[in-house]
């Protein structure tokens, strides 16, 4: 069993997994993506939320190290209801914001994919890594 993580060349990562991290976090949420021992060259990064009692043995990835500087931000409400009132053709109401902000959730869910790195360095371990995504 090894457990050496410069092994590791390649990460295999969940599309859901991963908009389901970069939402959570933008929420206030300590979840990442992680890799567990053993390693090998192919890793698959899976959701985590961080916990008090993790052990060392675990890589933690940071899911905004996996997006492009040009990823879309997570719409907060405020966003969301400040767009709608700006916008000239849209009359502002609770339920109009709900119905906006929702949309633009998931306009967001699904762009997100389309901004993934490539490549990314592990901090645990300062070496890169290739990123390949799973899914739609």
């Amino acid at each position: 069993m090894d457990s050496d993580p410069t092994d590791i060349k390649s990460l295999a990562i969940s599309a859901t997994d991963l908009v389901a991290a970069i939402e959570a976090a933008a929420d206030g949420s300590e979840t990442v993506l992680r890799v567990t021992p053993p390693f090998s060259g192919r890793m698959r990064a899976r959701l985590h939320v961080v916990q008090p009692d993790d052990d060392d043995g675990p890589i933690l990835i940071e899911p905004g190290s996996l997006l492009a500087t040009d990823a879309p931000s997570y719409p907060t409400p405020d966003d969301t209801a400040d767009e709608l009132r700006d916008a000239d053709d849209e009359t502002y109401s609770v339920e109009r914001h709900r119905t906006y902000h929702e949309q633009r959730l998931a306009e967001w869910r699904e762009s997100l994919p389309d901004h993934v790195v490539d490549s990314t360095t592990l901090t645990d371990t300062e070496h890169d890594v290739t990123v390949s995504l799973l899914g739609p």
